[in-house]
């Protein structure tokens, strides 16, 4: 079965957990159309390089996909119908990453380097 990353911006003013609920809902999408989510990550408030519709900065969350492609399609549709999200991407890729993404190995050196200086 094709392997996918979705990733998918949500409003900066949505808690975290509408946020989760957001993800749970792709998921549910996902897995009712034949498909598998092989892991969700949640990214976190973030900043944009730019505004997109008025916003400054976005949730971010990745989730590993299997499935065929007409589950991504109506996963996109889907998608594009919610208003609490701005921005999504989906790509095919030949394997999924193992252990965490790069981004959330990115955010455990910055907590950690930020650990460090306040222990100095």
């Amino acid at each position: 079965m094709p392997l996918y990353e979705h990733v998918f911006l949500a409003r900066q003013d949505l808690s975290q957990a509408q946020v989760d609920t957001l993800a749970a809902a792709a998921t549910e999408i996902v897995e009712s159309n034949n498909g598998k989510v092989v892991k969700t990550e949640t990214w976190g408030l973030r900043s944009l390089a730019y505004k997109i519709q008025k916003n400054r900065k976005a949730h971010f969350v990745l989730l590993n996909i299997e499935a065929p492609g007409s589950t991504i399609l109506e996963l996109e549709r889907q998608t594009q119908i919610n208003e609490d999200v701005i921005r999504y991407m989906t790509v095919r890729v030949d394997e999924h990453e193992a252990g965490p993404s790069v981004m959330m190995r990115k955010n455990d050196r910055e907590r950690t380097r930020r650990r460090e200086r306040e222990g100095e």
